[in-house]
């Protein structure tokens, strides 16, 4: 009896031990950025590094907002992962749907293509990418990114979703279809609504995706007009100079906004994830 008890406390503390080494792990790089961004100039150079500010200050955070690009790229950041998200959600319900709710040939097959599309690393892309883009005339520009994000963030909307799809009963579908609907409106007036969780979690994972790109961005874009955030950064990091206390403070602002949605539709994630990890 005592024994067991005792490997019941000990695997207790163990559990707990590793969540808070795992917290510490995930959270010590974002403290010190935030920290970081308070600072002044002097106790950031200073020889001693000190783990809050002593002398906390806002003049970081006026020099990125008023004082430098750093806005123009937070806009073109945004206008871009909005578009490439509406896009990757329309492409993927409609992708996904005849995958997961009809019977076609060479079903299995288009949904094993979408995985592998999905699997395969940018770093082996790029370059066709960029021939592609090249060739359409979309080089440094904010339409040239959209295309270029849309080659990640479609196939892993449309991965999602059939596994969401598989969920919901397909009596809904063969009642709507009894009362003289066709598939698009089932789609549309009877799936889509039902898949609200589902399709919020698909909307923030691209959103966040194209967000934070960086590999496509530094290679395909290389003016002011249509630079993002992620690659806009390097603009504060000169030879081996790196303005710091504007770049964290950049940074904070850049990780504002998606801390925000993810606060806002937390519910609706946890929802998608838990539906539709069920099939798939």
């Amino acid at each position: 009896m005592v024994e067991g008890r005792t490997t019941r406390i000990v695997k207790r503390v163990a559990t707990w031990v590793g969540l808070a080494i795992a917290l510490f792990w995930a959270l010590a790089p974002i403290y010190w950025v935030v920290v970081t961004a308070f600072k002044t100039s002097k106790e950031i150079y200073g020889a001693v590094p000190t783990l809050v500010p002593m002398l906390p200050t806002l003049e970081n955070f006026e020099k990125a907002l008023f004082r430098s690009e750093f806005p123009r790229f937070v806009y073109n950041s945004g206008f871009v992962a909005v578009i490439v998200t509406l896009i990757s959600a329309v492409i993927g319900a409609l992708a996904a749907y005849p995958i997961a709710r009809m019977e076609f040939k060479g079903q299995s097959v288009t949904a094993r293509a979408i995985v592998l599309a999905y699997l395969l690393p940018p770093s082996l892309l790029f370059i066709p990418l960029f021939l592609i883009i090249q060739r359409m005339g979309l080089i440094d520009t904010k339409a040239g990114l959209i295309v270029a994000y849309l080659t990640f963030t479609v196939p892993f909307c449309t991965w999602m979703l059939i596994g969401y799809f598989k969920t919901i009963p397909k009596e809904l579908d063969e009642a709507a279809v009894v009362d003289g609907a066709n598939r698009f409106q089932v789609l549309t007036r009877v799936i889509l609504p039902i898949a609200t969780p589902g399709l919020a979690v698909v909307a923030l994972f691209a959103f966040t995706n194209a967000w934070n790109e960086f590999l496509y961005a530094i290679v395909f874009v290389y003016s002011n007009d249509a630079k993002t955030l992620t690659t806009g950064l390097t603009s504060m990091m000169m030879g081996d100079t790196f303005i710091w206390g504007q770049l964290m403070a950049s940074s904070v602002i850049a990780i504002v906004p998606i801390l925000i949605i993810y606060i806002v539709a937390q519910k609706y994630i946890v929802e998608g994830l838990a539906a539709g990890s069920v099939k798939g």
